[in-house]
């Protein structure tokens, strides 16, 4: 039997995927709310696969993708998410997910991106992925997307250092490269486009 750990920030959510996981013959081995949680959780349990939510209180699933790589090349990463631009999907292909699904899709879909992360560890599912790789280079990265999201928070670059464990001359190196991809020359429009255009974690 698949043993999965969910992490999502809303109890709902995660009670509605312990049944329809339960259902179909998975064995869900815990859950968790935050990355914090997320990670001691993954320790303790050893899940064969991970379904894990991008925005989350106290970072991303993007931070619980790079941890578990990090120790762990066999764990299977699905992510589960509102997020649908095209950033994410690639963000999500290159950190080392396995699967992406949007929150909307049926359960079926879930389970099979699951089963998927089992029967081809080393691969990538994701709607219209062929479509994205044209655009792929001009697309922000996960860590990226992490850094524009501490922007809109009204971090400053130390802040941000300090909560993804970087230097800050790495965030300064990530900022320019935002900027640059969305075409902007500050940090108020980089915030106005990435509300505009869907970039922000929801």
């Amino acid at each position: 039997m698949i043993r999965v750990l969910i992490v999502d920030d809303h109890a709902v959510v995660r009670e509605g995927l312990l049944t329809a996981f339960t259902q179909a013959n998975l064995e869900v081995v815990g859950s968790a709310a935050t990355v914090a949680e997320a990670i001691a959780q993954i320790a303790h349990s050893n899940p064969d696969v991970v379904v894990v939510d991008l925005n989350l209180p106290d970072g991303s699933g993007f931070e619980i993708i790079q941890w578990i790589r990090s120790v762990s090349k066999e764990t299977g990463i699905v992510i589960l998410t509102l997020n649908s631009g095209p950033e994410f999907v690639v963000a999500a292909m290159k950190s080392g997910a396995n699967s992406f699904v949007v929150k909307t899709a049926p359960v079926s879909e879930i389970v099979s991106a699951i089963k998927h992360c089992i029967s081809s560890p080393r691969s990538f599912s994701a709607k219209g992925l062929s479509a994205l790789a044209a655009s792929a280079d001009h697309l922000l990265t996960a860590r990226e997307i992490d850094v524009l999201m501490k922007i809109s928070l009204g971090l400053s670059n130390q802040e941000i250092a300090k909560q993804l464990f970087l230097s800050q001359s790495t965030i300064k190196s990530h900022i320019t490269a935002i900027f640059r991809k969305l075409n902007v020359d500050n940090r108020i429009s980089a915030i106005n486009f990435a509300r505009e255009n869907g970039l922000l974690l929801k």
